[in-house]
Protein backbone atom coordinates (compact mmCIF):
# COMPACT_ATOMS: atom_id res chain seq x y z
CA UNK A 1 0.00 0.00 0.00
CA UNK A 2 1.00 3.40 -1.27
CA UNK A 3 1.29 6.49 1.08
CA UNK A 4 -1.42 8.29 -1.66
CA UNK A 5 -3.67 5.47 -0.97
CA UNK A 6 -3.04 4.92 2.78
CA UNK A 7 -3.96 8.64 3.56
CA UNK A 8 -7.27 8.47 0.92
CA UNK A 9 -8.13 5.26 3.21
CA UNK A 10 -8.12 7.32 6.30
CA UNK A 11 -10.10 10.11 5.12
CA UNK A 12 -12.58 7.98 3.44
CA UNK A 13 -13.37 6.21 6.85
CA UNK A 14 -13.57 10.05 8.38
CA UNK A 15 -16.14 11.25 5.47
CA UNK A 16 -13.78 13.35 3.22
CA UNK A 17 -15.03 13.73 -0.75
CA UNK A 18 -12.10 12.80 -2.91
CA UNK A 19 -9.88 13.98 -5.98
CA UNK A 20 -7.75 10.56 -6.86
CA UNK A 21 -4.98 10.94 -9.22
CA UNK A 22 -3.10 8.26 -10.92
CA UNK A 23 -0.92 7.35 -14.43
CA UNK A 24 -1.98 4.23 -13.65
CA UNK A 25 -5.65 4.00 -14.96
CA UNK A 26 -6.27 0.59 -13.70
CA UNK A 27 -4.61 1.46 -10.49
CA UNK A 28 -6.67 4.25 -10.13
CA UNK A 29 -9.92 2.56 -11.13
CA UNK A 30 -9.19 -0.02 -8.55
CA UNK A 31 -8.49 2.18 -5.68
CA UNK A 32 -11.77 4.16 -6.04
CA UNK A 33 -13.86 0.91 -5.86
CA UNK A 34 -11.82 0.10 -3.11
CA UNK A 35 -12.34 3.20 -1.78
CA UNK A 36 -15.83 3.42 -1.92
CA UNK A 37 -16.87 0.49 -0.38
CA UNK A 38 -15.50 1.91 2.80
CA UNK A 39 -17.58 4.83 2.72
CA UNK A 40 -20.95 4.80 0.64
CA UNK A 41 -21.51 8.34 1.57
CA UNK A 42 -18.68 10.07 0.02
CA UNK A 43 -18.06 10.90 -3.41
CA UNK A 44 -15.25 10.04 -5.63
CA UNK A 45 -13.62 11.39 -8.70
CA UNK A 46 -10.66 9.63 -10.12
CA UNK A 47 -8.57 11.64 -12.72
CA UNK A 48 -5.90 9.53 -15.08
CA UNK A 49 -2.79 12.17 -14.49
CA UNK A 50 1.04 12.61 -15.15
CA UNK A 51 1.58 15.07 -12.38
CA UNK A 52 4.69 16.33 -14.83
CA UNK A 53 2.74 17.40 -17.03
CA UNK A 54 1.51 20.53 -16.03
CA UNK A 55 -1.65 20.04 -18.54
CA UNK A 56 -2.49 17.14 -16.84
CA UNK A 57 -2.24 18.64 -13.58
CA UNK A 58 -4.30 21.54 -14.62
CA UNK A 59 -6.87 19.00 -15.88
CA UNK A 60 -7.61 17.45 -12.12
CA UNK A 61 -7.52 20.77 -10.34
CA UNK A 62 -10.39 22.12 -12.50
CA UNK A 63 -11.98 18.68 -12.89
CA UNK A 64 -12.20 19.19 -9.19
CA UNK A 65 -13.46 22.28 -8.84
CA UNK A 66 -16.24 21.74 -11.42
CA UNK A 67 -17.42 19.17 -9.54
CA UNK A 68 -16.63 19.43 -5.63
CA UNK A 69 -16.87 23.47 -5.93
CA UNK A 70 -13.95 23.99 -3.46
CA UNK A 71 -10.64 22.39 -2.92
CA UNK A 72 -10.17 22.23 1.16
CA UNK A 73 -7.27 19.92 1.31
CA UNK A 74 -4.30 18.86 -0.86
CA UNK A 75 -2.42 16.03 -0.48
CA UNK A 76 0.72 16.74 -3.14
CA UNK A 77 1.73 13.24 -2.80
CA UNK A 78 3.43 11.72 -6.08
CA UNK A 79 6.82 11.06 -6.10
CA UNK A 80 9.44 8.38 -7.63
CA UNK A 81 13.05 7.65 -6.27
CA UNK A 82 14.67 7.01 -9.31
CA UNK A 83 17.57 4.97 -9.18
CA UNK A 84 20.90 4.24 -7.13
CA UNK A 85 24.07 5.18 -8.31
CA UNK A 86 26.54 7.83 -7.18
CA UNK A 87 26.27 11.03 -8.42
CA UNK A 88 28.99 11.47 -10.70
CA UNK A 89 27.59 8.19 -11.81
CA UNK A 90 23.85 9.19 -12.04
CA UNK A 91 21.76 8.44 -15.29
CA UNK A 92 20.91 11.78 -15.94
CA UNK A 93 17.57 11.02 -17.91
CA UNK A 94 16.40 9.21 -15.08
CA UNK A 95 17.73 12.52 -13.04
CA UNK A 96 15.90 14.84 -15.27
CA UNK A 97 12.64 12.07 -14.73
CA UNK A 98 12.99 12.54 -10.80
CA UNK A 99 13.00 16.13 -10.97
CA UNK A 100 10.22 15.91 -13.28
CA UNK A 101 7.53 14.11 -10.92
CA UNK A 102 9.14 15.17 -7.33
CA UNK A 103 9.61 18.92 -7.99
CA UNK A 104 7.95 20.32 -10.86
CA UNK A 105 4.55 17.98 -10.10
CA UNK A 106 4.53 19.52 -6.86
CA UNK A 107 5.35 22.97 -7.98
CA UNK A 108 2.41 22.46 -10.64
CA UNK A 109 -0.26 21.36 -8.35
CA UNK A 110 0.06 24.12 -5.44
CA UNK A 111 0.31 27.27 -8.40
CA UNK A 112 -3.03 26.16 -9.12
CA UNK A 113 -4.12 25.25 -6.39
CA UNK A 114 -3.39 28.06 -4.22
CA UNK A 115 -5.69 30.73 -5.96
CA UNK A 116 -8.47 28.20 -5.48
CA UNK A 117 -8.11 28.95 -1.89
CA UNK A 118 -7.04 32.02 -1.80
CA UNK A 119 -10.65 32.50 -3.38
CA UNK A 120 -11.90 30.35 -0.64
CA UNK A 121 -10.08 32.26 1.87
CA UNK A 122 -8.77 28.77 3.39
CA UNK A 123 -6.96 25.61 2.39
CA UNK A 124 -4.77 23.19 3.78
CA UNK A 125 -2.20 21.42 1.79
CA UNK A 126 0.36 19.01 2.81
CA UNK A 127 3.56 18.21 0.19
CA UNK A 128 5.25 14.95 0.69
CA UNK A 129 9.21 15.70 1.29
CA UNK A 130 11.62 12.74 2.98
CA UNK A 131 13.69 12.22 5.33
CA UNK A 132 15.84 12.40 2.48
CA UNK A 133 14.83 15.90 2.24
CA UNK A 134 16.27 16.85 6.12
CA UNK A 135 19.59 14.73 5.36
CA UNK A 136 21.53 13.22 2.63
CA UNK A 137 21.14 9.73 1.65
CA UNK A 138 23.99 7.89 0.12
CA UNK A 139 23.66 6.99 -3.93
CA UNK A 140 20.18 8.77 -4.03
CA UNK A 141 21.39 12.17 -5.11
CA UNK A 142 18.26 13.18 -7.06
CA UNK A 143 15.74 11.88 -5.17
CA UNK A 144 17.68 13.82 -2.21
CA UNK A 145 17.73 16.95 -4.18
CA UNK A 146 13.69 16.83 -4.71
CA UNK A 147 13.28 16.44 -1.85
CA UNK A 148 14.80 19.00 -0.03
CA UNK A 149 13.39 21.29 -2.57
CA UNK A 150 10.28 19.94 -1.75
CA UNK A 151 10.95 21.02 1.86
CA UNK A 152 11.75 24.49 0.57
CA UNK A 153 9.12 25.31 -1.09
CA UNK A 154 6.56 24.44 1.45
CA UNK A 155 8.17 26.98 3.95
CA UNK A 156 7.97 29.60 0.93
CA UNK A 157 4.40 28.66 0.40
CA UNK A 158 3.78 28.79 4.11
CA UNK A 159 5.23 32.30 4.23
CA UNK A 160 3.91 33.56 1.16
CA UNK A 161 0.36 32.27 1.50
CA UNK A 162 -0.29 31.91 5.32
CA UNK A 163 -2.31 35.48 5.31
CA UNK A 164 -4.61 34.08 2.80
CA UNK A 165 -5.56 31.36 5.43
CA UNK A 166 -3.77 28.23 3.93
CA UNK A 167 -1.96 26.18 5.95
CA UNK A 168 0.90 24.57 3.92
CA UNK A 169 3.31 22.05 5.91
CA UNK A 170 5.25 18.98 4.32
CA UNK A 171 5.60 15.36 5.93
CA UNK A 172 9.14 13.47 5.73
CA UNK A 173 8.32 9.92 5.84
CA UNK A 174 11.08 7.73 6.73
CA UNK A 175 11.29 4.27 5.96
CA UNK A 176 7.47 3.36 5.71
CA UNK A 177 7.19 -0.26 3.96
CA UNK A 178 5.52 1.22 1.02
CA UNK A 179 5.97 -0.85 -2.91
CA UNK A 180 8.73 1.84 -3.45
CA UNK A 181 10.83 1.59 -0.20
CA UNK A 182 10.44 -2.25 -0.96
CA UNK A 183 11.37 -1.69 -4.15
CA UNK A 184 15.02 0.00 -2.95
CA UNK A 185 15.61 -3.16 -0.47
CA UNK A 186 15.59 -5.12 -3.49
CA UNK A 187 18.21 -2.71 -5.06
CA UNK A 188 20.65 -2.59 -2.07
CA UNK A 189 20.06 -6.23 -1.36
CA UNK A 190 18.56 -8.16 -4.60
CA UNK A 191 19.67 -11.56 -3.49
CA UNK A 192 17.74 -11.12 -0.03
CA UNK A 193 15.99 -7.93 0.38
CA UNK A 194 14.30 -8.92 3.80
CA UNK A 195 17.87 -8.89 5.23
CA UNK A 196 18.23 -5.47 3.80
CA UNK A 197 15.43 -4.37 5.30
CA UNK A 198 16.24 -6.40 8.77
CA UNK A 199 19.35 -4.58 9.03
CA UNK A 200 18.22 -1.24 8.03
CA UNK A 201 14.79 -1.20 10.89
CA UNK A 202 17.51 -2.45 13.34
CA UNK A 203 18.97 0.96 13.51
CA UNK A 204 15.55 2.94 14.13
CA UNK A 205 14.87 3.29 17.82
CA UNK A 206 11.35 1.74 17.33
CA UNK A 207 12.88 -1.33 15.75
CA UNK A 208 10.75 -1.58 12.84
CA UNK A 209 9.75 0.24 9.48
CA UNK A 210 6.38 2.62 9.58
CA UNK A 211 3.29 1.31 8.52
CA UNK A 212 1.64 3.38 5.82
CA UNK A 213 -1.91 4.49 7.98
CA UNK A 214 0.33 5.93 10.34
CA UNK A 215 1.58 8.34 7.41
CA UNK A 216 -2.36 8.73 7.01
CA UNK A 217 -3.56 9.39 10.14
CA UNK A 218 -0.11 12.15 10.46
CA UNK A 219 -1.74 13.75 6.80
CA UNK A 220 -5.52 13.84 7.90
CA UNK A 221 -4.62 16.14 10.93
CA UNK A 222 -2.75 18.25 8.64
CA UNK A 223 -5.44 18.50 6.29
CA UNK A 224 -8.22 18.67 9.02
CA UNK A 225 -9.54 22.30 10.54
CA UNK A 226 -7.74 21.64 13.78
CA UNK A 227 -4.45 22.27 12.22
CA UNK A 228 -5.18 26.09 12.24
CA UNK A 229 -1.55 27.53 13.61
CA UNK A 230 0.77 24.43 12.71
CA UNK A 231 2.54 26.02 9.59
CA UNK A 232 5.85 25.43 7.09
CA UNK A 233 6.85 22.96 9.38
CA UNK A 234 8.64 19.73 8.10
CA UNK A 235 7.38 16.49 10.31
CA UNK A 236 9.63 13.69 9.98
CA UNK A 237 7.76 10.67 10.39
CA UNK A 238 10.21 8.40 10.73
CA UNK A 239 10.48 6.57 14.68
CA UNK A 240 12.72 8.97 15.93
CA UNK A 241 15.40 7.76 13.49
CA UNK A 242 16.31 11.57 12.09
CA UNK A 243 17.62 12.23 16.15
CA UNK A 244 20.26 9.81 15.49
CA UNK A 245 21.81 11.94 12.84
CA UNK A 246 25.29 12.28 13.65
CA UNK A 247 25.36 9.72 16.64
CA UNK A 248 25.74 6.56 15.04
Amino acid sequence: MGLGYATAEVLAKKGANLTIVDYNEKALDKAKEELAKLNENIEILAVKADVSNEAQVKNYVDQTVEKFGSIDGFYNNAGIEGKQASMVEYDLEVFKKVVDINLMGVYYGLKYIIPIMQKQGKGNIVNVASVGGIRGVVNQTAYVATKHAVAGITKNAAIEYGKDGIITNAIAPGAILTPMVAEAFKQVNPEDPAAAEAQYASRNPTRRLGKPEEVGELVSFLLSDACTYVNGQIIAIDGGESNLYGNA
